[in-house]
């Protein structure tokens, strides 16, 4: 499944997929944090990210001219897509498949992830040129204070938060909205080292195209549709999905789908900075 295109001049594609029409948080791409819209501080994450990689364009993809109009504002290119598409992944695809010349893989920065920082984009796509995968993430070790917290979290709001299950070269096993893996004897874990051995998943994703034209021509899979995670999709089908160890962002959010999020982002600039590039 891997598109193996290391001798390709075409650009690979940084996708900023930014919908209007959340129904939590209705234009959300358009609203400011710290004086700065959502959609700006993430095309100017996807800026620097292509510039560290190199061979990289980016695009916004969007089904509203609200947002085409304010990306056009930023001088970055738009791609109008669906209105009835319901992913982000399946609306980078989209947005790759306008290109006359498609890429060979492609970076989808989801538009509600403000603080990723560009080097992991960046990382991103320099493991997909360099090994054999068909999709890269991010993911980042839980101290134990993290994962007490973690566990806490989700006593109120089960299904926030992503865990993983990885192999000792980075490949992932497997994606739960639960913990995993379960921990016997945690006691004697936590005396041996301040690492727990859960990972958290930072949403965020490369795909050969090869390997996303896979999955929008795929059916969801069944421990996708119980879970609610895309990428269990390929671990369904047997494809090759590496995980790319990171620091934890200071600034980490799981994403901006409520204004009380609005809010979290501005108080995490307050206390950590603005790290918008400048």
């Amino acid at each position: 499944m891997s598109d193996r295109i290391g001798s390709s001049q075409v650009p690979d594609l940084i996708v900023v997929p930014a919908r209007f029409g959340s129904t939590r948080l209705p234009g959300k791409p358009l609203l400011p944090i710290a004086g700065r819209s959502l959609l700006e501080r993430v095309v100017a994450i996807a800026r620097v990210a292509a510039a560290q990689a190199g061979n990289c364009s980016i695009v916004v993809a969007t089904d509203d001219h609200r947002i085409a109009d304010h990306a056009a504002a930023l001088g970055v290119p738009c791609a109008m897509t669906a209105h009835d598409i319901d992913s982000g992944t399946l609306r980078a695809h989209a947005a790759a498949h306008q290109l006359s010349s498609p890429p060979a893989r492609v970076i989808n920065l989801q538009g509600d992830a403000p603080f990723i920082p560009a080097a992991i984009v960046a990382g991103l796509l320099n493991t997909l040129r360099a090994g054999t995968a068909d999709v890269a993430t991010p993911v980042y070790a839980l101290d134990w204070p993290r994962l007490d917290r973690l566990r806490a979290h989700k006593q109120t709001v089960p299904f926030s938060g992503t865990t993983c299950a990885r192999a000792a070269d980075g490949r992932a096993l497997w994606f739960s909205k639960s913990v995993i893996p379960a921990l016997r004897n945690e006691a004697a874990l936590r005396a041996a080292s301040p690492l727990s051995p859960v990972w958290q998943h930072l949403g965020l994703y490369g795909y050969t195209l090869a390997a996303l034209d896979w999955f929008a021509a795929a059916p969801p899979g069944i421990y996708e549709a119980l879970e609610g995670l895309e990428q269990l999709r390929f671990l369904e089908g047997g494809l090759r999905v590496d995980t790319v160890e990171v620091e934890v962002p200071a600034h980490v959010l799981s994403g901006i789908d409520t204004p009380q999020d609005l809010a979290k982002a501005e108080e995490a600039i307050t206390r950590y900075g603005d790290p918008f590039p400048v």
